[in-house]
């Protein structure tokens, strides 16, 4: 009976395109979580004046979806190494389209406030497992790739919800933005229970799944023979049938990485949602634009974090992630700067939404990585814990974010809102530089390429 070492299969094999189409059935769900996640914020605008409430009545219900996310990332990832990362995946897709489409037959702050954390629940469990999956789908040398372009999904979504409102929200109301935004994932997610297998490497260590996981190693391209023995050496714990434990991330090995991961995380979602949730009543409160104006601030932010995000992750190949986001985040703390000094005119926008376009893509950029920074950082067995933790403890920065925002935009207008995304970068730079395993180039490495080889290169 040959014995195969399912790890080293997938690490050193082709990049195929039954491979490619995974990542895209994972992107997909990532795309719809970032629409889902963006759809309240652009949408407050729109609900304030029908309910006759000003836009700082929503502080609340705005902060308890990024709350639910904190609790989804955290259970979603410890759910996804025992239970697998797929069947949590499409759960958390179907658990927010659910809730997401009843939010449309709201009628009071508070019922709305509750909905966005249940929502934000299965939010939260979505990424982490989406990140390990399109991790454990492809091979090592193409993995910063694909779970870059898994994760830039997010701004994508959130793109695709700032259209949504310019498009949707003037003539159909706010409720059709959470009835398109309900029903569409709820299809997908059904769509993908039955087009999108597990993850492999989690396979390997469930004898009883091994003859599902032959079929899924003979569509990945690799000659497989009937009746084989799985292992994954690269992996431990798994092994010995131990299950993985928040403990396992403090271990001597990971410990500075978590923290650096950890903090990283923190100030990433804090300052991109301090971009999320208050650029649109920003510019509608201080600036004088009209909603679907309002939302193109937004709308500009994450076209350039889709761009900047593909981008980056070319970057990364060739040049690692270490000088790739230290280099970004100083780059966005200029422009957050620059940003501060600008003055908010409607009826002249372009400078405004170049800077958005700019900025924002560097503050996507980073955070997409972020993602697969801690990918990379944890194996198999600990990974979906892993991310889940590092992006449940940056989810206290995501809850926090309103209220910074409100804060400095109250004491220091836009001036003081804009100068708070820069202060929040240096910090994400300084967590960043705290990380030893962050990834290494890959552009010009062999196809055969030993990880100890990789290794070497950090």
């Amino acid at each position: 009976m040959k014995t195969v070492d399912a790890g080293a299969v997938l690490d050193e094999g082709r990049w195929t395109g039954y491979q490619k189409l995974l990542i895209f059935g994972t992107a997909l769900t990532v795309i719809l979580d970032g629409v889902d996640t963006q759809l309240l914020p652009n949408a407050v605008p729109f609900i304030a004046p029908e309910w006759g409430l000003p836009n700082s009545a929503f502080t609340n219900a705005l902060a308890t979806g990024p709350f639910g996310m904190m609790i989804g990332g955290l259970v979603g990832g410890l759910l996804g190494d025992r239970y697998g990362r797929r069947t949590v995946l499409l759960g958390s897709v179907l658990s927010f389209a659910v809730l997401t489409l009843a939010i449309a037959f709201v009628n009071s702050v508070s019922m709305l406030g509750l909905l966005r954390f249940l929502a934000g629940i299965g939010l939260g469990g979505a990424m982490p497992n989406a990140t390990a999956l399109a991790c454990e789908y492809v091979p090592r040398r193409r993995r910063p790739f694909a779970i870059t372009l898994t994760i830039v999904c997010m701004p994508l979504g959130g793109f695709v919800a700032s259209t949504m409102v310019r498009v949707l929200g003037g003539e159909y109301g706010w409720r059709a933005l959470f009835i398109v935004g309900g029903l569409v994932p709820i299809v997908l997610a059904l769509i993908l229970f039955k087009a999108l297998p597990e993850s492999p490497r989690y396979l390997a260590s469930r004898r009883e799944r091994w003859p599902e996981l032959t079929k899924i190693m003979r569509r990945m391209g690799h000659d497989v023979p009937e009746g084989a023995t799985y292992i994954e050496a690269a992996t431990t714990s798994v092994q010995t049938g131990k299950k993985a434990t928040i403990r396992d991330l403090f271990a001597p090995a990971f410990a500075r990485d978590t923290l650096g991961l950890f903090g990283a995380f923190f100030f990433g979602l804090m300052v991109n949602y301090v971009v999320i949730q208050l650029v649109p009543s920003m510019l509608r409160e201080r600036g004088g634009f009209t909603p679907p104006a309002a939302a193109s601030g937004l709308q500009w932010s994450n076209i350039g974090g889709v761009a900047g995000a593909i981008l980056g992750a070319l970057v990364i190949q060739r040049f690692g992630s270490r000088v790739t986001m230290l280099g970004m985040s100083a780059a966005a703390v200029v422009c957050s700067l620059i940003m501060a000094g600008m003055r908010l005119d409607p009826t002249d926008t372009f400078a405004l939404m170049a800077m958005f376009l700019i900025t924002g893509g560097l503050l996507n950029t980073v955070q997409v990585a972020i993602y697969a920074l801690a990918a990379h950082v944890y194996p198999t067995d600990i990974r979906s814990t892993g991310v889940g933790a590092a992006v449940a403890f940056g989810r206290i920065g995501n809850v926090l974010a309103v209220y910074v925002g409100r804060e400095t935009l109250n004491r220091g207008g836009p001036a003081g809102y804009f100068t708070s995304w820069a202060v929040l970068m240096v910090l994400v730079f300084l967590s960043l530089a705290l990380v030893r395993r962050h990834v290494p180039r890959s552009v010009g490495l062999p196809v055969g390429a030993s990880a100890g080889a990789t290794v070497a290169q950090r």
